[in-house]
């Protein structure tokens, strides 16, 4: 297998040097359109948070059962990233992209005219095709868009897009859902992935491809040390991160007693936080991975510990949720970064990896998370998460020098 998309490829955009402030006007504007259609993907993923009432009521099903949109967009997801850079073929990436985006607009769509559950489900797991196959390219397009050596800074603002989405889409959801109906925000989404597209086609260059992929290619890669180092990482870090982060809110209202508002405010600042560690892990990412990897399992860790010790005191919890919130934001970005640098011949077989281990962490973390909170209360699941997230500050020991 020869993959030569982590190679700088500036001459396709007229690019002389990989400084953010000497990216020229037309690599600002490709590495933008793929922010863009991050926050557009995201916004439809997290989209159901907020709707799941009126979603349940309007189409005859019980709450859990209409929360299953999640899982579907999950399970599909984590299939399809690993056979997407196989089916692509020699496809040109522009065009992958830009068909993906398609594929997200008539799924947002059809998910907004469902009738039933069924073809609910049906749109939510064309969403999640879409979703898996542009984050299984996205390192290897922001590699070639802007240079190997700026690949963290270029990735950290195409994954603004989700820290913006984390913030918006649910809160957003649900006030256009009480205003205008469930399926007008939906449908909304189908708007942002078709605006995404449109950016796509404007200012993405042409992206001929340089391999194909066979699925014995993609197996074959996780043969090599850096790899599984890697993918180990995000398993530990993520399952860490999402079988705690979802059970905040009850920790916050049965250890900390907060009211809803001031709840709301704490989740506020989490969000704001993960947007400027979103900048400090692409910086951070670009000078050293092994630090950057360190720095944010050790940010993670602390903060989830230090509220199990100290969150009964309310400033220390304000404080210590954003601090959690500010190492989320560096994980989308530092983590897929860390596994490419062990691929830098073949990033998109990488990215089916990366991907795959997202959607497998943010599954098991699920699980876990639940079973946790169901026997020990709210502090089980956080004390998990800072014990998974300091056995990835060993693991980013491991890593070499970079």
């Amino acid at each position: 297998m020869t993959d030569t998309t982590s190679q700088f490829d500036g001459a396709a955009i007229g690019l002389e040097t990989t400084e953010p402030s000497a990216w020229s006007a037309a690599t600002w504007f490709a590495v933008v359109s793929m922010a863009a259609t991050s926050f557009a993907l995201v916004s439809a993923e997290f989209l159901p948070a907020g709707l799941l009432t009126p979603m349940a009521r309007d189409l005859g099903i019980s709450e859990g059962t209409a929360g299953q949109v999640v899982t579907a967009t999950a399970s599909v997801g984590a299939v399809a990233a690993l056979l997407s850079n196989v089916l692509i073929g020699r496809l040109n990436r522009k065009a992958v992209l830009v068909g993906l985006s398609a594929l997200a607009v008539g799924s947002n769509i059809l998910a907004s005219l469902a009738t039933d559950f069924w073809l609910l489900l049906l749109g939510r797991a064309g969403l999640g095709i879409a979703l898996s196959g542009f984050w299984a390219l996205s390192v290897a397009v922001v590699a070639r868009l802007v240079g190997a050596s700026a690949t963290g800074r270029g990735m950290a603002i195409v994954t603004l897009g989700v820290s913006l989405a984390t913030i918006a889409a649910p809160s957003m959801g649900a006030l256009i859902s009480d205003w205008l109906g469930w399926r007008s925000a939906m449908a909304m989404t189908a708007g942002l992935a078709a605006l995404a597209m449109l950016l796509q086609l404007l200012s993405l260059p042409t992206l001929p491809a340089n391999t194909s992929n066979s699925l014995a290619d993609v197996f074959r890669l996780t043969r090599r040390g850096g790899i599984q180092l890697g993918m180990l990482a995000i398993l530990l870090l993520m399952t860490g991160h999402f079988a705690g982060s979802v059970y905040v809110r009850p920790f916050l209202e049965q250890v900390t007693l907060l009211e809803t508002r001031s709840i709301a405010l704490a989740l506020l600042g989490f969000g704001v936080a993960s947007v400027i560690g979103n900048v400090a892990g692409g910086r951070m990412a670009d000078a050293s991975i092994r630090i950057a990897l360190a720095v944010t399992a050790v940010l993670m860790s602390f903060a989830a510990l230090a509220l199990v010790l100290w969150g009964t005191h309310t400033g220390a919890a304000f404080a210590l949720v954003t601090l959690w919130g500010f190492a989320f934001g560096m994980a989308p970005v530092v983590l897929p970064t860390n596994l490419s640098r062990a691929a830098p011949d073949a990033l998109e077989a990488a990215g089916s990896l990366m991907v795959v281990s997202f959607q497998v962490a943010i599954s098991i973390g699920a699980v876990f998370g639940g079973y946790i909170v169901d026997h020990y209360g709210a502090v089980g699941p956080l004390t998990l998460t800072a014990l998974l997230a300091a056995s990835t500050v060993a693991l980013a020991l491991l890593q070499p020098r970079s």
